[in-house]
């Protein structure tokens, strides 16, 4: 790119020596060793589908969505302009575009679209670079696609609510889901006074009208405009998980009261929220008295899918470091040449390849696991392992990939600001690592 001249008669204004803009680039065709995961890990007949998907968000258009999905973060609207009570959450229309791209690629749902060998592969390499986009949208995603295992407790549920699940369409309407082209589940789990100690759980749980009435308050709801949540609350045969419908099938609103949207250090475009249950409706999930094992099913793979988006992060930041060190120069040197230099670009890719490696790595062993009795054993360890290692390691290679960039890393214009701050819930949301550790054991 030539260098801008500047304005006409104040040439202390010229642009010299700043990289171009980062151009359009296939996320997935360009990425080598994401490339030689999936063949090797087994999702190789996907190959031409990521490589559709990688040029899609890889271009401007949708990296652009990305941004403005962050710019303008969810809003809460708990009445309507009569007064009556409606706890909804307004987005940006580039949170619904890529929600709709998100869906259209299957990341909710892939394997259990297509139960074949390689199915996880592909589908984690397609939250990969769904992740190198936005990682706010890959939340929703993670929780619809893990709920299935846990719902397959209860198979009738299962029945009725998995169609519109796993659909590749994407319907944001409040309705019954009777009426849905298309759904998403979310999580409510942890409360004030107990955080991940959910067995302190306080909400309760009483049996009447075929299902049950829950009262309590969750203090963390994830994607609170679900269609519905996997929650937690105190049964009479001791802590239960429940499904909780946002509305009702006679066409009724459920008792579903958003207190408040949580202010978020990073993955402002995802809603996270306090939410209040008052004599709700919710029906059983698994066997009573047995919700945490029940609901681990879903955190299982919600931690693969935080892995995901940890090594995500790393790749999207070494792209960031490598176009600005290929195009800087400093000491009359191009930065990419410089010994300290390529020593750091290298660090970074060592982590990034390491971290893209891994994940794939699990996710076969997910596809393998139902017959292989060693693959089980190893995603059941492996994958808290993973969770733990990666989220520590996230925030410092996007550090590093900044200190590449300078001053420039440091400005909101720069994409790696929004990194920053999205890589610590890695090593929050789904445990943090002291739980992660106590889980290992």
């Amino acid at each position: 790119m030539a260098n801008d001249p500047g304005e006409p008669g104040r040439p202390t204004h010229a642009v010299e020596n700043q990289p171009p803009p980062l151009p359009e680039v296939n996320l997935f065709e360009s990425d080598r060793v994401l490339k030689d995961a999936v063949v090797s890990e087994g999702g190789g007949w996907a190959a031409a589908r990521l490589a559709d998907f990688g040029a899609l968000v890889g271009s401007e258009r949708v990296q652009e969505l990305g941004r403005l999905a962050n710019r303008h973060a969810p809003e809460l609207r708990t009445h309507d302009r009569f007064g009556h009570r409606v706890d909804e959450v307004e987005f940006h229309p580039a949170w619904h575009e890529l929600m709709a791209l998100g869906r259209a690629a299957e990341i909710h749902a892939l394997p259990w679209r297509r139960p074949e060998p390689g199915s996880q592969v592909a589908r984690a390499a397609l939250a990969f670079l769904m992740n190198q986009a936005e990682s706010g949208v890959c939340c929703p995603f993670a929780m619809t696609f893990a709920a299935i295992a846990s719902l397959r407790e209860a198979p009738a549920l299962a029945a009725e609510w998995e169609p519109a699940l796993t659909a590749a369409g994407y319907d944001p309407r409040g309705l019954p889901l009777s009426a849905k082209a298309a759904a998403s589940l979310g999580m409510a789990m942890t409360e004030k006074q107990g955080g991940s100690d959910v067995r302190a759980n306080t909400t309760r749980a009483v049996s009447c009208d075929g299902g049950y009435r829950l009262t309590g308050h969750k203090w963390f709801c994830s994607a609170p405009m679900s269609d519905g949540f996997l929650t937690l609350a105190q049964a009479e045969d001791g802590l239960s998980c429940f499904l909780v419908p946002r509305w009702l099938e006679d066409g009724a609103r459920n008792t579903f009261l958003i207190q408040r949207l949580k202010d978020k250090l990073g993955n402002r475009s995802n809603a996270s929220a306090e939410i209040e249950y008052r004599d709700t409706w919710a029906r059983l999930v698994g066997e009573p008295g047995r919700g945490v094992a029940v609901i681990l099913k879903m955190v299982q793979l919600t931690r693969l899918d935080v892995s995901i988006c940890s090594a995500a992060l790393m790749r999207r930041a070494l792209i960031e470091a490598l176009h600005h060190a290929a195009h800087r120069r400093a000491f009359q040197k191009t930065l990419i040449d410089q010994p300290l230099m390529e020593n750091q670009l290298a660090d970074l890719a060592l982590e990034s390849e390491a971290a893209t490696r891994l994940v794939l790595r699990l996710a076969r062993a997910l596809d393998r696991a139902a017959g292989d009795e060693g693959e089980r054993a190893f995603a059941r360890i492996a994958t808290p392992v993973a969770k733990y290692w990666l989220a520590k390691r996230a925030p410092g290679v996007v550090f590093e990939a900044m200190e590449v960039l300078g001053g420039n890393a440091y400005v909101e214009e720069s994409v790696l600001p929004r990194l920053y701050r999205e890589a610590p819930v890695s090593a929050i949301w789904e445990g943090c690592g002291n739980v992660i550790c106590l889980d290992v054991l």
